[in-house]
């Protein structure tokens, strides 16, 4: 890879004191903000529109606008963290997630809404990207890939609890109330994020010289061949899943009737198999089995249960036989997202904070395209949704096989 000339890292004083359950809890909670942000509203889409006397599509922008917000926060916060550390760009990040959370609260119409949730996605941003920037800080090779399986389960309790909380608020109050409980949320993840996040990247590794050092470093990941592809093959699986997130909600309660409530229950079984596959990731495959061999099974599982998808659509096949091959398509991201993560931020060197802001927007502006893509077509059908998850899927192990080409063996590789 081409050499991004900063200071080689060492271990940071007091790593072995901060790692461990603690670390991991505070980290997950930070990944989890993402999909807290995101998935605890969806049960309220038919009842959004309703209110805000807007159609689904408007209100599928509301997510849409989030997604892009987290796309070019990260692009901000992983950069500016490489120059200035980790803590303060970490602290004004949850800071203006605070307030532009309360103003989702608050927001008169879906024109606000859109643009709250913009901002929202843009400052909760800091929060996603730092905590696999202090992963990285703190390990490497097949540890941080561990480490990283571990957050991803910690992390997978949100989309578990989302909806289901999302769903229980709705029943004693309306939306808004769902994000008044987000607001309350950041705001105790900023007070443990002030009382407990401490510096990972001492000043002495810092990339000096602002914003051109910065586009430096991410110049020269970008032109590594490598790290290009897992990130291309990592966003088009994410892409996968969002596109799962985004139309769900409408699939399972316009078309198969299914309550708010079952809906929740449903969502959450599939964060489930997206836990435990992180788990048996970190414990089981990793440093038994090679990386790379990980990451083609998860994509070849993301693969055969995806591209299912459209022909059990077209076949009227039911309820049972979607929901089961969502919770495939689902559950192979535990195999995906974090291997993927660990080869290419191993790629990354001392710009971690970059290498990971480019990994996070890549991922979230490809799910952002998720609500566009599954808006084509006309009819209460699943089939948008079906067709852009098969067609996804198909464009990430293309990418894996061409551009990252797996058999040649890659020094480093797990």
């Amino acid at each position: 890879m081409t050499d991004i000339t900063v200071p080689a890292r060492q271990s940071s004083p007091g790593t072995a004191s901060r790692t461990g359950a603690g670390l991991i809890l505070v980290l997950g909670s930070l990944s989890m903000l993402a999909p807290l942000s995101m998935d605890m509203y969806l049960p309220a889409f038919p009842r959004m529109a309703g209110d805000l006397a807007t159609g689904n599509d408007r209100i599928r922008l509301t997510l849409t606008a989030c997604l892009l917000g987290l796309a070019a926060g990260q692009l901000l916060a992983g950069p500016l963290s490489d120059s200035f550390g980790r803590r303060r760009p970490l602290l004004i990040g949850m800071s203006g997630y605070l307030l532009s959370t309360i103003l989702c609260a608050c927001a008169p119409n879906a024109e606000v809404l859109i643009g709250a949730r913009f901002a929202q996605g843009l400052t909760g941003a800091a929060g996603v990207v730092l905590a696999r920037a202090i992963v990285r800080d703190l390990f490497q090779g097949l540890a941080a890939a561990r480490f990283y399986s571990s957050l991803m389960a910690v992390s997978a309790l949100a989309p578990i609890l989302a909806p289901v909380v999302g769903g229980l608020v709705l029943r004693v109050t309306g939306w808004r109330g769902v994000f008044v409980l987000l607001a309350v949320l950041g705001a105790a993840m900023l007070v443990a994020c002030a009382r407990t996040v401490r510096e990972t990247l001492p000043a002495e590794q810092r990339i000096r010289g602002g914003l051109r050092r910065s586009a430096a470093a991410a110049s020269a990941l970008v032109c590594d061949t490598r790290f290009t592809g897992y990130l291309l093959t990592q966003s088009s699986a994410f892409a996968v899943m969002f596109c799962y997130v985004s139309g769900f909600s409408f699939v399972a309660q316009d078309i198969y009737r299914v309550t708010p409530t079952g809906y929740s229950l449903l969502f959450g079984l599939n964060a489930v198999g997206l836990a435990v596959t992180s788990q048996i990731n970190g414990r089981l495959l990793l440093g038994r089995v090679p990386s790379h061999v990980v990451l083609g099974s998860g994509l070849l599982l993301l693969l055969a249960s995806a591209g299912t998808l459209p022909i059990a659509v077209h076949c009227d096949a039911g309820l049972p036989w979607i929901a089961g091959l969502l919770f495939l398509s689902v559950s192979a991201m535990g195999l995906i997202l974090s291997t993927s993560t660990s080869l290419a931020l191993d790629r990354a060197a001392t710009a971690a904070g970059t290498g990971s802001a480019l990994l996070g927007a890549a991922q979230f502006g490809a799910a952002a395209l998720s609500p566009i893509l599954i808006s084509f077509g006309s009819g209460a059908t699943a089939a948008p949704m079906a067709v852009a998850m098969a067609a996804l899927a198909a464009t990430s192990i293309l990418i894996f096989c061409t551009v990252v080409r797996p058999w040649r063996r890659l020094p480093g590789a797990g």
